[in-house]
C-alpha cells in the first residue's frame, strides 16, 4: 500500500544541516524536486501514482519546506541545492536515478546533471527556460511576468520586510500569477503545507536568497558551462497556457543545452503539475519508461 503523500518527513543530515524527505513504491529511483515557492507536497497526486513502477523520493530543497535554511546567499545557490540531492541519493543507496524538476527544482535539476552526469539516468525539466537564457534575452513581456525574480533579488531586508506583512497574500499571488491558475487548482493539503513553510521568515529570507543567487552565482556558473550539454536523455515539458510557452518557443531554448532531448505540453500554465497531475504523471512514466 502506498503511503499518503505528503506524509510524514524523514530528515537526512548534511554537512550543512538536515534535508526533509520521503520516499515511496519500488523500481528504478527517481528524485521529484519542488519549485519556488512550493515544498515536496507539490507531489502529492503525482508521487503515488507513479510508485508502482519506480522508487520515488521526494525532498523539501535546502531553503523551503522543512529543509534547513541557510543564513547566506551563496549557500542557496543552485549547486548548493543540487549537492544537498546529490548526498541524499546517496545515502539512500541509489547511485544512479530518474531527475524531475518543476520551476526552481528544474534548474536545480539541471545543474546537477551538468555536475554529477554519472549519477543521473535522465532529466525532466518542466516549465521553465534555461537561467541563462533567461537573464541574457529578457524582454519586457517576461519581466513583467516573473518580476518576482527582481523584487526577491532586491537587498536585504526590503523584500523580506514586505513579504513578512502577508507572506500569504504574496506567495498565493505568485501561485497565481505565472499563467493560467486559481487558488481551487491546488491541492487544500498542498496549500496547507506551502504555508506553513512559507510563513516561516527564515524560509522568507532563503527565497530571497535563492533568486540573488540566481543573478549573482548561478548566473556566472551558466556561463562557466555555455556549450556544455546534458548527455542523459531529457524531456522538456511546459504548460501550454503558460507564461513561457507565450513568449518563446520553450522547446528550441533547450536544444542548445540537451543532447537527447523529447518535449511536451501539458494543459495548464506554470503550475501544471497542480492543474494537471495525471497528465502529468503519465507523460513522465511515458518517458521514463524508454529513458
Amino acid at each position: 500500500m502506498i503511503q499518503d503523500c505528503p506524509g510524514p518527513a524523514r530528515f537526512f543530515d548534511t554537512a550543512d544541516g538536515p534535508i526533509s524527505y520521503e520516499t515511496m513504491g519500488a523500481g528504478p529511483p527517481l528524485l521529484l524536486l519542488h519549485g519556488f515557492p512550493q515544498c515536496r507536497a507539490m507531489w502529492a497526486r503525482i508521487a503515488p501514482a507513479l510508485a508502482d513502477a519506480f522508487t520515488v523520493v521526494i525532498a523539501d530543497l535546502r531553503g523551503y519546506g522543512q529543509s534547513h535554511k541557510p543564513a547566506t546567499m551563496q549557500a542557496m545557490s543552485f549547486r548548493a541545492m543540487g549537492s544537498d540531492m546529490i548526498a541524499l541519493m546517496t545515502h539512500l543507496g541509489h547511485e544512479r536515478f530518474h531527475l524531475a524538476g518543476h520551476d526552481r527544482g528544474a534548474r536545480v535539476a539541471h545543474r546537477m546533471a551538468l555536475d554529477a552526469p554519472r549519477r543521473v539516468r535522465s532529466l525532466t525539466v518542466m516549465d521553465i527556460v534555461p537561467t541563462l537564457h533567461l537573464l541574457e534575452t529578457l524582454s519586457h513581456p517576461i519581466a513583467r511576468a516573473y518580476y518576482h525574480w527582481f523584487f526577491l533579488a532586491q537587498p536585504a531586508p526590503f523584500p523580506e520586510t514586505m513579504i513578512g506583512h502577508d507572506p500569504d497574500a504574496f506567495f498565493e499571488r505568485c501561485l497565481l500569477g505565472f499563467g493560467k491558475a486559481q487558488l481551487a487548482d491546488f491541492d487544500d493539503a498542498v496549500l496547507q503545507a506551502c504555508r506553513a513553510a512559507w510563513r516561516d521568515p527564515a524560509a522568507i529570507r532563503a527565497m530571497c536568497n535563492d533568486y540573488r543567487a540566481a543573478i549573482d552565482v548561478d548566473m556566472q556558473d551558466d556561463a562557466r558551462d555555455r556549450g556544455r550539454k546534458v548527455e542523459c536523455p531529457a524531456l522538456v515539458l511546459y504548460g501550454a497556457e503558460g507564461a513561457m510557452a507565450r513568449a518563446m518557443d520553450v522547446a528550441e531554448t533547450w536544444r542548445p543545452c540537451l543532447s537527447d532531448m523529447r518535449a511536451n505540453t501539458i494543459d495548464g500554465g506554470h503550475f501544471f503539475p497542480d492543474q494537471s497531475p495525471e497528465a502529468t504523471a503519465e507523460a513522465l512514466r511515458a518517458f521514463l519508461v524508454t529513458a
